[in-house]
């Protein structure tokens, strides 16, 4: 395929490559509610002549379903009772891209619509995340984001991992490879394919290395437009996923997958720019401290205030709040500093590169939520002209008076219902609507017995 086009497709490309039988096959694709993507296989000539416009069909029940894919009651906008219906896919015709590593085979990414009305769904990921950037944009900001993924290959396939029921899975390694040459060696020859073949595919990979345990490592994406990472996210993750299998191995991105294991995060860097993307209005050369700008003060005033409320957003099942535990490179208390990997917020970069990462996502977030919070908390403090507390110098897991993350989902829950501020920025059927995710999922845990149970009280219980 190294003659085909890299990189975004335009219609008239698709049309030729259908045309010529180099693309037989078109995925259209929303994302869910866990940050999964979710479709259908088109033949190519059939996209071409009936799906360009309209998309494909998907029953509603997509945005409403758990991880298992199971129908729980609570959701206002679908039920038995409603009958189920279908909303449109309809293809975000920006998105459409070439797939190196599936025969004969483009992706487009789609936002869910209401073919009544015409309207984007409100609960769809994407429309949230659209959402928030129409709210930076009328108040004159343009977001620039990217996205840094932590994950663990296994030498067990997915196959083997389910057989085993999880336990005891062979990490690829056995020491601590961060930054070690040697080690990612061993595995280049998929890494490779992975940061290659995803190039390839318009998600552009800056660079890989070893992260911190055994089998970890880490990938970044290069920044742009906030949708368009969001959309490079969703697409790395699914991406990476099917070039390891492919190769007989599997990848993980749970952010807590056993107790042993150092979590995986997903750091997500930020930086707000005027409407023609030539100014980072962070960046102010005469302000204290370190160039930060008003704009940037009160961003990052708004980010540390709202993080606590907006949690659900960010890590969103009961496992992503396994991660964060002292010395273990996941945040506890909700701090910031210049450079410092104990903190929740980092303050990274220079001059018109200057930005926040926000270190709380784990691998396992949903982008378009994920980043649409980051943003709506950073929109707060701009509208209340919110001042961050003093820098935090020295270990941030030893902060004390400070606000903490969420110890557990039912924390987070708790502070998003009563949560005035993510009620303003999404509006009281998105807050619902998540809300219900997070209890069926909360409610689906307590009711599982864990061999963490039956090994400790089973004989002495």
């Amino acid at each position: 395929m190294s003659d085909l086009p890299r990189g975004i497709l335009s219609t008239d490309q698709l049309k030729d490559l259908v045309a010529r039988g180099e693309i037989d096959t078109v995925i259209n694709a929303i994302c869910d509610l866990q940050g999964r993507l979710l479709g259908k296989r088109v033949a190519g000539d059939f996209f071409v002549e009936h799906c360009l416009e309209q998309g494909t069909h998907f029953c509603i029940y997509l945005l409403g379903t758990d991880v298992e894919m199971t129908t729980p009651s609570g959701y206002r906008l679908m039920s038995w009772e409603s009958g189920y219906g279908d909303w449109q896919a309809k293809p975000d015709l920006s998105t459409l891209r070439l797939i190196p590593w599936l025969d004969k085979t483009a992706l487009v990414l789609a936002d869910a619509v209401d073919e009544e009305t015409g309207a984007l769904v409100g609960v769809a990921p994407r429309t949230i995340l659209r959402r928030q950037l129409e709210r930076a944009a009328a108040m004159g900001l343009r977001i620039l984001m990217a996205s840094e993924l932590e994950f663990y290959l296994l030498t067990d396939t997915y196959e083997q991992a389910h057989a085993k029921h999880y336990h005891d899975l062979s990490r690829f390694g056995w020491y601590n490879e961060d930054y070690h040459l040697l080690q990612s060696t061993k595995t280049e020859p998929l890494y490779r394919q992975i940061r290659t073949l995803l190039s390839a595919a318009a998600v552009p990979i800056e660079y890989s290395k070893g992260e911190a345990a055994p089998g970890q490592h880490e990938v970044n994406i290069h920044f742009a437009d906030a949708l368009e990472s969001a959309d490079r996210h969703v697409i790395f993750k699914q991406g990476a996923k099917e070039i390891a299998l492919q190769n007989g191995y599997a990848i993980t991105f749970m952010a807590k997958p056993d107790a042993t294991w150092t979590g995986c995060s997903s750091h997500l860097h930020l930086s707000a720019w005027d409407a023609d993307g030539t100014r980072n209005l962070f960046y102010d050369e005469d302000s204290s401290p370190y160039g930060m700008s008003r704009t940037m003060r009160h961003f990052l005033g708004g980010m540390l205030a709202c993080a606590r409320e907006l949690s659900l957003f960010v890590a969103s099942n009961v496992n992503s709040y396994k991660r964060y535990a002292v010395a273990s490179w996941a945040p506890t208390n909700l701090v910031w500093g210049r450079d410092n990997r104990t903190c929740a917020f980092r303050i990274v970069g220079r001059g018109q590169g200057l930005r926040i990462e926000n270190r709380l996502p784990g691998g396992d977030a949903n982008p378009y939520l994920a980043y649409a919070a980051c943003i709506a908390a950073g929109l707060h403090g701009i509208a209340r002209g919110i001042e961050p507390p003093p820098e935090f110098k020295g270990n941030g897991y030893f902060a004390t008076g400070m606000p903490r993350v969420p110890r557990s989902l039912y924390e987070a829950i708790a502070a998003f219902e009563e949560s005035a501020i993510a009620r303003e920025a999404f509006g009281d059927e998105i807050v619902e609507h998540y809300l219900n995710m997070a209890r069926v999922e909360q409610d689906t845990y307590n009711s599982a017995v864990t061999c963490w149970e039956r090994e400790r009280y089973f004989e002495r219980g």
